[in-house]
């Protein structure tokens, strides 16, 4: 029995019932058990919830700036309010213990929307006035896209959805937003409060389903613009379709980042580090520091203080405060992590150092949910399957080095470079290492926060574009330049004629 009622869809300012007839289950990782049934849309549903988000955006778009962000900042108030129930609602939906969902997803989503309400109430949409000569001036003006879609994410369904909306609603555009079909339920939420903080009607809309309705979306003629949070092979898709169609595309896709512990770094600094780059929830974050590049001079200090450590990595039942790890998203990906454990045993022959196949020692009740646990290969090598590919799971390769230039070389040594870090105590240093790094994302002796204000966004195949900071809101505006001249013509060469 479905702990929720059916999710429907939500357009023209209001829950819609799916014309197609079809559902999916979205399950709870942790038990196995089934959600709540969600219907999907027809390609007519998402006709219609495209065309109210292209009937409210003139309205929307016309909105002086002030106003939608005072819209905005009651809806990030709101999300505030809110925030337990819906956290207990994203840690059912996606398995992550409710001590980060209730203190990180909703919470940082919140941050980015009132972010960008006060960016541009503060004028931050206002254009560029430059004077070529007495008379003449060129003024710039920036201008919403139109209609836009968002593809979201399953590991942070609900911050994801508002790092997308937040930047594309702050600018003037509308949105048809996708939840990650393994994670939907917080879709028709967020389309509630926006409508409960004043969001005109058509200006947000959800459509549930799987690829096939991204798909759609992508291509469609009506679509200015896709926002899309995902893997790289369906990125590189979505990204070549909006291309092929002239859209303009914003793509936040996976990484095999690398983290590199100089031999000066703080012992206890570093470790905590790399287990926060590999265990933070349960391994399932696109920005990971899978590739921990460690002296082989500390080999051993490194090892024995991370077996220490391990212990405070606590699975369990997922309200309860002492747990910080939950299971896996869903089946598929479950077995797909167990995979690459497997092969880092049997095939990359890399020396298991702790985890493993087995789950962790869970209640009864939680045995038939997708638990793995925190899995540390060492006396890694470049060339082996668990290092190169993207596992999004909680498993770390160590990977011992000689020099720093060595270390830096191979952290480069990968078609993707979302992100990377560095521990030293030695600041420049850290510069001179952050600087060579191939990644859009760096941090010096931490890693994986990303506040409102800091654009991210991957190099190479990790990404296009970058999200958040004053940068993510230009990816939703194209620019009109105007050129006056208040002497007409005659300054011309044409004018001797």
């Amino acid at each position: 029995m479905a702990s929720f009622p059916p999710r429907q869809l939500y357009y023209k300012g209001q829950v819609q019932a799916a014309s197609s007839g079809k559902t999916f289950q979205t399950i709870n990782p942790a038990t196995a058990t089934p959600l709540a049934d969600v219907q999907i849309a027809s390609n007519s549903d998402i006709d219609a919830a495209i065309t109210a988000a292209e009937h409210a955006f003139p309205i929307w778009s016309q909105t002086p700036a002030i106003v939608r962000a005072r819209i905005l900042q009651r809806a990030a108030n709101l999300l505030r309010e809110k925030n337990d129930e819906i956290a207990r609602v994203e840690t059912l939906d996606s398995g992550k213990a409710f001590t980060e969902t209730s203190t990180v997803d909703v919470v940082t989503g919140a941050d980015v929307l009132e972010y960008y309400a006060n960016y541009i109430g503060g004028g931050g949409l206002n254009g560029d006035t430059i004077q070529l000569r007495e008379g003449a001036w060129v003024y710039t003006k920036k201008t919403p896209l139109g209609v836009c879609a968002g593809i979201g994410a399953w590991n942070y369904p609900i911050q994801i959805a508002l790092w997308k909306s937040a930047a594309c609603l702050a600018a003037g555009n509308t949105m048809v937003y996708k939840p990650s079909e393994f994670t939907p339920l917080h879709g028709l939420t967020l389309a509630e409060i926006y409508t409960e903080a004043g969001l005109p009607a058509g200006v947000f809309n959800v459509v549930n389903g799987g690829g096939e309705v991204g798909a759609y979306l992508t291509t469609h003629p009506t679509i200015a613009k896709i926002s899309f949070t995902g893997q790289v092979s369906t990125g590189m898709k979505v990204a070549g379709s909006a291309a092929g169609n002239m859209k303009y595309v914003t793509m936040e896709l996976g990484g095999k980042s690398p983290l590199i512990i100089c031999p000066d770094a703080d012992l206890e600094n570093a470790v905590d580090g790399a287990m926060m780059a590999n265990f933070y929830s349960t391994g399932q974050v696109c920005t990971n520091g899978t590739r921990v590049f460690v002296p082989r001079s500390i080999k051993s200090s490194f090892e024995k203080r991370l077996l220490e450590k391990i212990p405070f990595v606590r699975a369990g039942p997922l309200f309860d405060e002492q747990t910080n790890f939950g299971p896996l998203s869903s089946r598929p990906h479950y077995e797909k992590v167990l995979e690459y454990i497997r092969c880092g045993v049997e095939s990359d022959r890399a020396t298991l150092l702790c985890g493993g196949l087995e789950k962790p020692a869970v209640p009864q009740e939680l045995q038939a949910g997708y638990w793995v646990k925190p899995t540390v290969f060492t006396d890694c090598t470049d060339d082996m399957r668990i290092v190169k590919e993207e596992i999004f799971g909680p498993v770390m390769s160590v990977l011992y080095y000689d020099t720093i230039e060595e270390a830096v070389k191979r952290a480069n040594a990968t078609e993707l470079g979302l992100a990377a870090g560095v521990f030293t105590r030695d600041l420049n240093q850290a510069h001179r290492i952050i600087d060579q790094l191939q990644a859009g994302i760096t941090w010096i002796n931490a890693w994986g926060e990303s506040p409102a204000e800091m654009a991210v966004g991957g190099w190479k195949k990790s990404g296009l574009g970058v999200e958040n900071g004053h940068r993510g809101i230009e990816a939703w505006l194209q620019n009109k330049s105007t050129l006056v001249d208040m002497s007409g013509c005659v300054a011309t060469a044409f004018a001797k004629l």
